[in-house]
């Protein structure tokens, strides 16, 4: 064996056993693992990703059915917060997308926060190149919801390759009411650029947003996806029937149970929303 394949077998044992730690510590409830960037210092962004596709095909063993995709860190507001100042992405599944309508248990979370987003779901699977307008023409419907991202490093202390392990930071995704693009499109392309947005814990104010934090508009998110899929040898791209969440319009928030969080939007259809956490 030369030193190139002796080298690369290392890296493949390494990377295997770094996605075994991530699908365990997936929505386990509170178990932690200590940032592996720090473990192993050359671990890049190209082989989180690697990892995270080996950990998503552990998910799809165990029965979990992939739904769409999430987009994280498109809000540059919480860049330099967090450490990471790009995009990063990560799927998700039937067994993490919940109804508004119930109190969402926090157990199975880690260091969980709330975000306010907007949400697609795609009728025609979208190509590289588009601009707003033709990606909304692939996209059946939009819709305001809540996802819950956690932190399976301690104290959400991490750097940008452990994100992308950590299923972008996904926990739970609540999706509220999907209204059709349809005839309505040329409103949908101006008002999901514009809007505001206030978010609220048992009725004080916590944070209030701006549809341009989100890489200037949820839109945008979605093409910045497109192009990152299109160039991944890892994982297939966008298709017609996936939803994606474009990523956090307000500050990433901590959540406890017996909380409720609401929602006001402004210049936009799209409803304000409540979740309680048990």
């Amino acid at each position: 064996m030369t030193q190139a394949e002796a080298d690369a077998a290392t890296k493949g044992a390494t990377i295997r056993k770094i996605a075994d730690e991530a699908f365990a510590a997936f929505n386990s409830g509170g178990r932690h693992v200590l940032p592996f960037s720090t473990r192993y210092p050359a671990f890049s962004l190209n082989d989180a990703y690697r990892v995270a596709a080996l950990a998503h095909n552990m998910r799809v063993a165990q029965g979990y059915r992939p739904l769409g995709r999430k987009i994280g860190f498109t809000n540059r507001r919480m860049w330099d917060e967090y450490g990471v100042h790009a995009p990063i992405w990560g799927y998700v599944y039937d067994r993490t997308i919940h109804e508004l309508a119930v109190p969402l248990p926090l157990g199975p979370y880690t260091e969980p926060k709330i975000e306010p987003e907007i949400i697609c779901g795609f009728a025609v699977a979208p190509s590289p190149g588009m601009d707003d307008a033709a990606l909304l023409s692939c996209i059946a419907w939009v819709a305001h919801g809540f996802e819950i991202v956690q932190s399976i490093f301690p104290d959400w202390k991490f750097a940008a390759a452990d994100t992308v392990v950590a299923d972008a930071m996904h926990a739970a995704l609540l999706v509220g009411q999907r209204h059709d693009v349809g005839s309505r499109a040329g409103e949908w392309l101006d008002t999901l650029a514009s809007f505001d947005i206030e978010i609220y814990c048992d009725g004080q104010l916590m944070d209030r947003g701006h549809a341009s934090n989100v890489l200037g508009g949820p839109l945008s998110a979605v093409r910045h996806l497109v192009e990152l899929l299109s160039s991944d040898p890892n994982d297939p791209p966008l298709a017609a029937g996936e939803i994606v969440a474009t990523g956090t319009l307000t500050r990433a928030l901590p959540v406890k149970a017996g909380e409720t969080w609401t929602t006001k939007l402004k210049g936009t259809g799209l409803e304000g929303i409540s979740l309680r956490f048990c």
